[in-house]
C-alpha cells in the first residue's frame, strides 16, 4: 500500500503541509497518490540520522553489507507485480520495460554484493617498515580505499528503478559503506515509495544501523537543496538534465566544505559514419539507427542524436532511407507532460535553424504526451557555426551532419562538448585512414562503440558511462558497474599502526584473503 509519506530511516512521516501527485501519461491523468512532501525538520532529521548510521555502518564487513545488498534485491522481487503497475501507470513505460528495469535493478544489487565479498575493490596497498634502511629508516605504510560519509542520491526521471531509490547511485554508495538519503523523483514518488519500503525491510532483516536509508519527497528544489548544503552530507549522486547537475555541483560548491557532486548529464552521442560502410550497407544501417534514436521514446542519456559523415551517394542513400525507415515507427508515450513539451520546444527550435533541412517530421496528430520524431540534416560548415545545433534534443531526434571532406569531420569532432558515448561505423579495414578521427572522437567521448548502437548500457566491471564535462562532473568515474563505488570512497593511510590494531584488509595475516599490493607485488598471502 502506498502511503505517500517519508522514510527517515525506518519510521514513516508526513508532518508536512504540501502534498502532489503523480501524473499517468499513457491516460493522459492524475494518479491517485497523495505524496507529502518532505519539510526542514524531516530532512534535517535523516541527514542526522545518516551522520550517526555512518559511525556503524562504515566499520561493517563487506560480507555484512553484502548480505544488507542482497536482501534489499529479495525484498524488491517480494513486491510483486505490484511495483511493476505502479511504475507503469507513473512513467508511461510497458510492462516489459519495467520487468528489464527491474531486473537490472537487482542485478545491480547482486552485482555490488558479490564485489564487496571479493574485498579487493579496498585496493589496500601495504609498504613494510626497513628500520634498518640508511640514512633514514623506512616507516610501514598501508592504505586502502574507506567510505566518504553520507551521500544523496538524486532520482532520474528516465529510469524509476535502476537510477533511482535502489538504483546504481545508492547500491554503489551503500556498498562504500555510505549511508544514503534518496531525494525520490516527483515524477515517480510512489514507485520509489514502494522500493523504499523494501530497502527498510531489508534494513531491519540484516540489522542495519536507523538512518543508512530515508526516502524523502519534494516536487520542487527545496529539499534537494537543503540536502545538499546540510553539513553531515558528503557526497551527491545525480543523474538528469545538464541544467539541474549543474546547478547542485554549484550548490555544493558554496558549502564551508564543498562536496564532490557525481553528475550524469546531457550528451548527443556522435556517431560517425565511414565511407566504405555506407557504400556497402547504408540502407541496414539506416534501419538499424532508425531503432536507436526512436527506442523508449528516445529518452535514454545514449540516445543518438548527432550522426556525421561525409557527403557522397553512400550518406544520401542513408538520409533517404533513415527518413523513410523512422516514418514507419509509431511514436511512443514520453514520461511526463513537461518532458513531452520540452522535446516539442526544443525540437522546434532545432528545426528553425538556418541552413536546416528536414528529412523526416512526424506531423499528423498523436496522442498526448506522445514525441513524434524527427530528422535532419545540416552541412557541416553550418554546424560549425551555429552552437544551437550542437545541443541535446531529449527525445527522439537526431541531426545528420554532412561534410564536405575528412579535415571537415575532424573538425566537427573537435568542436563538441563532452559526451557521453561516441560511435564509429566502418568496413573495410577504413579506420586505418581515419586515426585522427578516432582520436579526436576519443578526446570527447567515455566509451567508443564500433559497429554498434550506444543505447543499450551493459552493466559490467568494464563499463565506462561518464565522460567529459558536460557528460558528467568528473570523468574519471563511472556511473554504472561495481567500479563506480569509486566515488563514494577516499584513500586512507596508516602509518606504524598495531597489526591487531589494524582493519581486516590490511592485517598481516589477511584474514579475509583479498588481493593486496604488498611492497609492490599483488599476493593474497599474508606477510
Amino acid at each position: 500500500m502506498i502511503s505517500g509519506k517519508n522514510y527517515i530511516g525506518n519510521q514513516l512521516f508526513a508532518k508536512g503541509d504540501k502534498v502532489f501527485t503523480t501524473f499517468n501519461p499513457l491516460l493522459n491523468k492524475n494518479n491517485d497518490w497523495n505524496i507529502t512532501e518532505a519539510t526542514p525538520e524531516e530532512v534535517a532529521k535523516a541527514a542526522s540520522l545518516a551522520a550517526s548510521a555512518f559511525k556503524e555502518y562504515s566499520k561493517f564487513s563487506g560480507k555484512k553489507k553484502a548480505s544488507f545488498l542482497r536482501a534489499i534485491a529479495e525484498e524488491i522481487e517480494n513486491l510483486g507485480d505490484n511495483l511493476l503497475e505502479v511504475y507503469c501507470a507513473e512513467s508511461g513505460l510497458p510492462q516489459g520495460r519495467a520487468n528489464g528495469e527491474r531486473g537490472r535493478t537487482l542485478g545491480q544489487l547482486r552485482a555490488f554484493a558479490n564485489h564487496l565479498e571479493d574485498g579487493s575493490w579496498v585496493e589496500a596497498t601495504i609498504d613494510t617498515a626497513q628500520p634498518d634502511r640508511q640514512p633514514i629508516p623506512k616507516v610501514d605504510l598501508r592504505k586502502m580505499n574507506v567510505a566518504l560519509g553520507p551521500v544523496v542520491v538524486f532520482g532520474a526521471s528516465n529510469f524509476p528503478l535502476a537510477f533511482s531509490t535502489a538504483g546504481g547511485d545508492a547500491a554503489a554508495a551503500l556498498a562504500a559503506g555510505c549511508p544514503v538519503i534518496v531525494k525520490s523523483h516527483p515524477m515517480h514518488a510512489a514507485t520509489g515509495e514502494m522500493v523504499a519500503s523494501a530497502i527498510v525491510k531489508a534494513a531491519e532483516k540484516t540489522g542495519m544501523p536507523n538512518g543508512v536509508f530515508s526516502n524523502l519527497n519534494s516536487n520542487g528544489n527545496d529539499a534537494g537543496q537543503q540536502l545538499v548544503l546540510n553539513e553531515n552530507i558528503k557526497a551527491v549522486g545525480f543523474t538528469g538534465s545538464l541544467k539541474g547537475g549543474r546547478a547542485l555541483y554549484n550548490l555544493a560548491a558554496t558549502r564551508k566544505e564543498p562536496i564532490p557532486v557525481f553528475a550524469e548529464m546531457g550528451s548527443v552521442n556522435p556517431v560517425v559514419l565511414l565511407p566504405k560502410a555506407l557504400e556497402n550497407r547504408a540502407e541496414s544501417i539506416a534501419k538499424t539507427y532508425a531503432g536507436s534514436i526512436t527506442l523508449g521514446a528516445g529518452q535514454f542519456c545514449t540516445n543518438p542524436g548527432l550522426i556525421i559523415g561525409l557527403k557522397s551517394e553512400g550518406l544520401t542513400n542513408f538520409t533517404n532511407s533513415l527518413a523513410s525507415d523512422i516514418k514507419e515507427v509509431t511514436p511512443s508515450c514520453m514520461l511526463h507532460p513537461n518532458i513531452a513539451n520540452a522535446y516539442y520546444k526544443n525540437k522546434e527550435t532545432a528545426l528553425n535553424q538556418n541552413g536546416v533541412a528536414v528529412l523526416a517530421d512526424i506531423t499528423e496528430n498523436v496522442p498526448s504526451n506522445f514525441a513524434a520524431q524527427a530528422v535532419i540534416t545540416v552541412s557541416g560548415a553550418a554546424f560549425l557555426k551555429n552552437p544551437t545545433l550542437h545541443h541535446e534534443v531529449f527525445g527522439p531526434f537526431s541531426l545528420v551532419v554532412q561534410c564536405e571532406h575528412k579535415a571537415e569531420l575532424e573538425e566537427v569532432i573537435a568542436n563538441l562538448e563532452g559526451q557521453l558515448t561516441g560511435t564509429i561505423i566502418s568496413d573495410d579495414n577504413e579506420l586505418e585512414n581515419y586515426k585522427t578521427v578516432v582520436n579526436e572522437l576519443q578526446n570527447k567521448v567515455g566509451r567508443i562503440i564500433f559497429n554498434g548502437v550506444p543505447t543499450g548500457v551493459e552493466v559490467c566491471p568494464s563499463m565506462l558511462h561518464g565522460g567529459p564535462y558536460p557528460a558528467s562532473t568528473d570523468s574519471r568515474f563511472t556511473a554504472v558497474g561495481v567500479d563506480s563505488i569509486k566515488r563514494f570512497v577516499r584513500p586512507f593511510s596508516f602509518q606504524d599502526w598495531p597489526n591487531n590494531l589494524l582493519p581486516e584488509e590490511l592485517k598481516n595475516e589477511n584474514p579475509l584473503g583479498i588481493l593486496r599490493t604488498v611492497n609492490g607485488v599483488k599476493t593474497d598471502k599474508e606477510i
